[in-house]
């Protein structure tokens, strides 16, 4: 195996080219700059693998051009959405209701919720796993881990809207 160019050589020979090639891709300075630098992290972590040395440009600019092709893709999965876009979604809780809402209260509404939807709103909300671990932890797709967090929160909220399921105050 050919001994692998110097990083620093590299970054000062391609980052101008690789940055125009990233900005033509992605029409954003920013979105180029990311790019750009994402390329050069993946050189560090796995260009000693390229055996042929000559081919050192062109794996830098298809793992920018692969680079880019993946983040569209987890764009498109992933949309990111401001908040103020999503509000009309979000469950609508009066203050007055949020400020007299305590730990208690919310475990006591949550054991009422059923099992099903108990473990990810659990997970995720008190222990602060992910989507993803959630879905490893109980073995089901993270679609069905998403859905059972919409409807676990949405039973929680009808609990705690409800001053009859509430336990007495002490």
């Amino acid at each position: 195996m050919a001994e692998s160019p110097d990083f620093e050589v590299l970054v000062a020979q391609y980052y101008e080219p690789l940055y125009q090639f990233a900005f033509s891709l992605t029409r954003d300075e920013a979105g180029a700059c990311d790019l750009t630098q994402q390329t050069f992290c993946v050189w560090a972590a796995k260009g000693h693998q390229l055996r042929d040395a000559s081919k050192v440009k062109t794996w830098l600019f298809t793992t920018l051009h692969r680079e880019f092709l993946g983040s569209r893709r987890r764009q498109k999965r992933f949309p990111h959405i401001e908040l103020e876009e999503a509000a009309l979604e979000l469950p609508v809780i009066s203050p007055d209701a949020i400020s007299q809402l305590d730990g208690v209260q919310v475990l006591h509404a949550l054991a009422q919720v059923d099992e099903i939807y108990q473990a990810p709103v659990a997970l995720f909300y008190l222990q602060d796993y992910s989507y993803k671990e959630i879905a490893e932890i109980l073995d089901v797709p993270l679609g069905t881990v998403k859905s059972r967090l919409t409807r676990g929160l949405g039973k929680l909220h009808q609990l705690l809207a409800d001053p009859q399921s509430q336990p007495p105050q002490t």
